[in-house]
């Protein structure tokens, strides 16, 4: 299974989508900083931000911070951690692109 270091930190990144980059670009260099390889965290970060609206990719960034807020030993974030965190908002769309971005995208085993 891959692994993404920085349990807070990969999906952190989706929060301040609102910047000048793209969503899709925020998203890629992020994963990319937590230890996806580039063509992976392009998926991703292309696939959710065609499915998923600014105020979901902002609503997942902050459930993301807030996983493992706390935390002193953060581990590492597995596809299954960003699943979660996806199906933990009420808001199945979000859990469902999330979900389909990291099977599609060969992050998911």
């Amino acid at each position: 299974m891959k692994r993404i270091t920085s349990a807070t930190g990969a999906l952190a990144l989706l929060a301040p989508i609102a910047g000048c980059a793209a969503p899709a670009t925020r998203i890629s260099s992020g994963l990319q900083r937590y230890g996806l390889d580039q063509s992976r965290s392009d998926c991703v970060g292309g696939r959710l931000q065609a499915n998923l609206s600014l105020g979901q990719l902002q609503r997942l960034g902050k459930a993301a911070a807030a996983y493992r807020q706390g935390d002193t030993t953060p581990g590492v974030l597995t596809p299954s951690d960003l699943i979660r965190v996806a199906s933990e908002l009420r808001d199945p769309k979000i859990a469902l692109e999330v979900g389909k971005a990291a099977a599609g995208c060969g992050v998911l085993p």
